[in-house]
């Protein structure tokens, strides 16, 4: 059974086995899976065949994007902390959401999971909130477990909004015991279990080494990743500040003998030619996030040479409270400007990379390339119609080229996952989106309530 035939668009496809742009069509299984995608017109009796026929004739069609590190639970806290770097700005993004029970975090969370799959980010990974408080001053979280029905308020929020994912989480910190929090791990990966596999991509754990005050935490992170096989992302030589004691951290994972394809490291910026090389050599990938790196004034990441030392490279968008519009668009904008004005170089990173860094080079960097981030058979038929004539942009000369310097959220006609209708315009099917904003809303208003009441 076909359950959509799409026809007459311009795909990019981002299948690194096959030239793209072409003209063309593809058909969607009722699994929700691409079932055949080809240039030109389908056969005759494939129109017949198919529950839903969507004509694209004019649109760019790409795969959806694809997040490799964001913080969904923190999409109500924008406009915080608007003047400050990372840790002033996590004390001022902070300043509410610490006070939030799970139930709260829930809301939170799916909220920032359909104002993802309203712009067109049909996957994530997603840095769950543990529920510790985070000490600025100090760069610490509190010495404590997270707390478990947070992390998994956070799942079902995911999976209710209908966002594909994947479900990170934080190990115990400080005085906590390996064993405590291993056995907590446990809990999580089991709860885990019972998510739809078509929406829960998998479970991944967040590093806490750049905060932490002993090696040992390099030791504990290894150990959860060899226990249950899971990715680790680990913040790791974000800020400008503390530069060498953060870079000295790195030897941390290289003695647990962490360094691998399942470690990447996020944001990455504050590096060595050394580091990257020993990276870069043990398969390590990256997770680059431009805009929050620039409003946070963290610096600029060595793309240029860290893909060229051959690491690997996926592009997110991080906090939405500090990326603060979770656009792909002027995410890969940005990651074309930071990139060659300080490199004085434009082919230093050329447009067609990056569109393919915020799609398979994430999925590919998180271990999920084989479900998304392309348009291929077999994979999920998450995708996007682009209409680059409403609002016009003139004339398509390149169509990597108008996708991604001309185009933008105004051009984002729908979202599709798995070959279903999410976002029209900028309006969700989901018919629980409204209650969602409700929620957040009246919840956010307590919270301030009792945050400033309790100020006083």
């Amino acid at each position: 059974m076909i359950r959509l035939l799409v026809r007459d668009a311009v795909l990019l496809t981002m299948d690194p086995d096959r030239p793209d742009p072409f003209r063309g069509w593809f058909t969607v299984d009722d699994g929700g899976r691409i079932a055949a995608i080809e240039p030109g017109d389908p056969p005759a009796d494939v129109p017949a065949e198919a529950g839903q026929v969507l004509e694209a004739a004019g649109k760019l069609i790409g795969p959806g994007f694809v997040s490799s590190h964001s913080h969904l639970f923190t999409s109500a806290s924008r406009g915080l902390g608007m003047d400050q770097s990372l840790y002033g700005w996590i004390q001022a993004m902070t300043r509410y959401t610490d006070a939030a029970d799970a139930d709260d975090v829930y809301w939170l969370t799916r909220h920032g999971a359909q104002d993802f799959l309203r712009n067109g980010i049909t996957s994530a990974y997603d840095f769950t909130s543990a529920g510790l408080p985070f000490t600025a001053g100090d760069a610490r979280y509190e010495a404590a477990l997270p707390d478990t029905a947070f992390t998994h308020a956070q799942l079902r929020a995911k999976a209710d909004a209908g966002l594909r994912h994947v479900h990170s989480v934080m190990l115990g910190q400080g005085g906590v015991s390996p064993a405590d929090a291993l056995a907590q791990l446990d809990e999580v990966v089991d709860a885990a279990g019972d998510a739809d596999p078509a929406l829960h991509l998998g479970l991944a754990i967040s590093g806490t080494v750049q905060w932490a005050d002993d090696p040992a935490a390099a030791d504990v992170e290894v150990a959860a990743m060899r226990r249950h096989g899971v990715l680790n992302q680990p913040h790791f030589l974000e800020t400008p500040h503390d530069v060498e004691l953060q870079r000295s951290k790195f030897a941390w994972y290289a003695d647990a003998g962490a360094l691998g394809p399942d470690l990447v490291f996020g944001h990455f910026i504050q590096t060595t030619d050394e580091i990257i090389r020993a990276a870069a050599t043990a398969g390590c990938g990256m997770s680059w996030q431009p805009m929050s790196n620039g409003r946070l004034a963290s610096g600029v990441a060595q793309i240029p040479r860290i893909r060229e030392l051959g690491m690997r490279v996926g592009i997110g968008l991080d906090d939405q409270s500090c990326t603060d519009v979770s656009d792909p668009f002027g995410n890969m904008r940005t990651a074309l400007a930071l990139v060659r004005a300080t490199s004085h170089d434009p082919s230093a990173l050329p447009v067609r990379d990056v569109l393919d860094m915020h799609t398979r080079g994430s999925a590919e960097v998180l271990g999920i390339d084989d479900r998304v981030g392309t348009l291929r058979v077999g994979r999920y038929a998450d995708f996007l119609v682009v209409d680059p004539r409403d609002p016009d942009t003139g004339p398509v000369w390149d169509a990597h080229g108008t996708y991604v310097l001309a185009c933008s959220l105004r051009n984002l006609h729908q979202v599709w996952v798995g070959g279903r209708l999410a976002a029209d315009g900028p309006r969700l099917t989901d018919p629980d989106a409204g209650t969602v904003v409700d929620e957040v809303h009246e919840r956010l208003a307590r919270l301030v309530g009792q945050v400033d009441g309790a100020g006083r």
